[in-house]
Parts: structure tokens; sequence; C-alpha cells
């Protein structure tokens, strides 16, 4: 069996048998990233497939799938791994009542002592993996600057417990909606990529692939209706996720056009603001 020469056309096949509709600078940064085996940081509006991406590399590329969602007040501890305090008090307890002549190894800061989370388990995994760092701008700077060692040096330091070096080709993915700025020091060390709201044909192909069995008029006519939403002033801009629950609603309700009817009946699907809803509404009533 030959070995398979990976180029960019194989990397957008393989995307696109697993479900994910790249566009030319996906593919493109996806097959750097797995060639000079560097991480990507991956900005954008909330929505865009960001997430998805990463997912639909470790389905197409057979990798193990590792996530950490970052959230305000995240810990290192909580990214890499932490003590588990109650077996070593435990352990410790066992050691002062046991009775042998020899001592029992009291050194409770040993690996079999400590819980491994999403970052180390990647890192020590046997099989090729993904990680996603999934909304990276959401942990502060000092978190941030935990994980340089890992991008750059592909090593995780614990403290009382060593370094630990990278043990299998691992593709390290964060996701940023831009609400803060990163560190110069994490960008340096990624390949960067910006996704955007698809454009009309992409969107298309996008929701053929998820919702093969939708009538074509349908698919363009909402793909076209949300392409215009997104340009209006709203709260909230509906996600690609929106775009197929949208066409899923209609399919539901038995609608295959876009009317006033059918857009009051599903539209709760798409805008989750009340403001936002009367604003899609009197577009459609005119």
């Amino acid at each position: 069996m030959s070995e398979t020469i990976l180029d960019t056309d194989y990397v957008g096949k393989i995307l696109g048998n697993n479900n994910y509709v790249p566009d030319e600078t996906i593919v493109n940064v996806v097959f750097l990233a797995l060639s000079l085996q560097k991480p990507i940081l991956i900005e954008g509006p909330p929505g865009t497939g960001k997430t998805e991406l990463s997912k639909a590399v470790a389905r197409a590329f057979m990798r193990d799938f590792f996530r950490v969602q970052c959230y305000e007040g995240i810990t290192f501890e909580q990214i890499v791994g932490e003590w588990n305090y109650q077996k070593q008090l435990l352990h410790l307890e066992m050691s002062k009542i046991s009775d042998t002549i020899t001592k029992p190894d009291d050194d409770v800061f040993r690996e079999d002592f400590f819980i491994k989370r999403p970052l180390l388990s990647a890192f020590m995994n046997d099989n090729p993996s993904v990680i996603l760092i999934d909304e990276i701008d959401k942990a502060d700077e000092e978190v941030e600057s935990f994980l340089l060692e890992a991008l750059g040096e592909k090593q995780v330091t614990v403290n009382d417990l060593g370094t630990f070096d990278l043990k299998n080709d691992l593709m390290v993915i964060l996701t940023s909606n831009s609400q803060r700025q990163l560190l110069d020091e994490t960008k340096d060390r990624c390949l960067y990529l910006y996704i955007d709201y698809p454009s009309l044909e992409r969107e298309v192909e996008i929701v053929k692939t998820h919702l093969p069995e939708a009538s074509p008029h349908l698919v363009e006519d909402v793909v076209k209706a949300m392409q215009k939403i997104r340009r209006m002033n709203l709260s909230k801009v509906p996600s690609i996720r929106a775009t197929v629950d949208w066409i899923k609603s209609m399919i539901m309700f038995n609608k295959n056009d876009l009317n006033e009817d059918s857009v009051k009946k599903t539209i709760n699907v798409v805008i989750k603001n009340e403001e936002d809803r009367e604003k899609v509404l009197n577009s459609f009533h005119k």
C-alpha cells in the first residue's frame, strides 16, 4: 500500500470527507501546521467553525482529541493537573501507622499522586493527538504564560514533579474571540488563521454536508437570508450552526419558502434577543 502524500489537495479532500468545508486559507494553514508541527492560533467571530475545525482535524487524521474550555478564572491546575491531596494524606497516614521495620516510601510527590488534566494527558498520550485550547482569550495572561513552554519547547513543567516531554505527534489548536489581546509570545509560537463568516457559496456547501436531504431551493433561500441578517446591526450575530438549525426547523414545519409566516414560526432558532428578533421580522414584513 502506497504511503499517503501530505499536500494541500489531500488536506482539503480529507477535511471535506469529514464534514468540514474549508476554504483555501484554512487548507494551507492546516497543511503547514501538520508539516511544520506548529500550533495554530485561530481568531474570528463566535460561530464561524473555529472549534469544529479542530474536531474535524482529529477525525480526518485519526488522532485522539483533547479539549480545554477556557473561562474567566481558569487555573494552571485545571489545564495541566493537580495533586490528589486525599490520596497523599491517606498514604502519609498509612505510613505513620505502619508497624513494619522498614518505613514505606512516604514520597507523595510522585506521578501516581498527580491527577492529569487535558494538557498533560495530551502530552503523555501514546497516540498522535489534537488538543483544542478553546477561547484562550477568556483566561488571564498568567495562565496564557504557563502555556508558552508547551507551545514552544513542547514540554510541560509541574512543580515538585518535573518536566514532561511531548510523547506523540501533537497538534495544538488555540481559539480566540478577541475578548482581549493575546501575548506576542503566544502569537510568535503559532501559525495564524482568521476564520470569518463564510461566503454565500461556502455556507451553502457547508449546509449541504449537514443536510443533504434539504431542497436546494430552501438551502439557498435560507443562506441568502442569513447573509442579509448578519449585515444587520444585531447584538448577537447568528452562527453557521444557526443556519443549519433554521433549515431543520423549516423542514419540521413542512415549509419550503421563506415568507413572513415561516420566518415568524422559526426565527427563534436563529435570533436570541427580542430587539434583534423585531428587526429581523420587520425586514421580512414588506
